[in-house]
């Protein structure tokens, strides 16, 4: 399966094509830089945390606490996905103790904040709302107007990654 089918099937079919003539001509690197010369600077998982936190209490302050956000290893290869919210919940004497993750696929460890902000939007989105509906990307919206956008040019990224390999590093 090529990348563009494999990340942008969701697209129409011009659009794809147009990303295809993108990186069959290997102009896809110098399109990304240009409009994002660097990688975030959020290498660590308590910076990751911290800006997690920053944007849920801008936007979502009443909905249910964080009790981490890490990197995974595991994340792309066995869920395909770009992150993940789980809700674990634990036993604890005579109550029920809940905690919200936020688990980052490793591979975004370098790249521009625009997109990693895009993922923790998106994870952050199913504390309120666990399905993908209409709801849910409105709320993606409140929190980054340009979330769509972001979302499709990091596709595009996925895309040039897996035929060229990592662009910011």
């Amino acid at each position: 399966m090529s990348e563009v089918k494999r990340y942008l099937n969701a697209y129409s079919a011009d659009l794809q094509a147009q990303v295809q003539g993108l990186l069959d001509a290997e102009k896809s690197a110098a399109w990304l830089l240009k409009k994002y010369p660097t990688a975030h600077d959020l290498a660590g998982e308590k910076q990751l945390y911290q800006y997690a936190q920053e944007i849920k209490q801008q936007y979502m302050r009443s909905s249910a606490p964080i009790s981490k956000v890490i990197y995974d290893d595991k994340i792309h290869v066995i869920n395909n996905a770009l992150g993940l919210h789980t809700f674990v919940s634990r036993v604890q004497g005579s109550k029920l103790k809940a905690k919200n993750e936020i688990r980052v696929a490793s591979m975004f460890r370098r790249v521009p904040e625009p997109m990693l902000r895009m993922i923790l939007v998106h994870e952050l989105a199913h504390l309120k709302e666990k399905e993908h509906n209409k709801a849910f990307y409105k709320l993606c919206q409140h929190m980054e107007p340009d979330y769509h956008q972001l979302e499709f040019e990091l596709r595009i990224y996925l895309c040039h990654k897996d035929r060229f390999g990592e662009l910011w590093t």
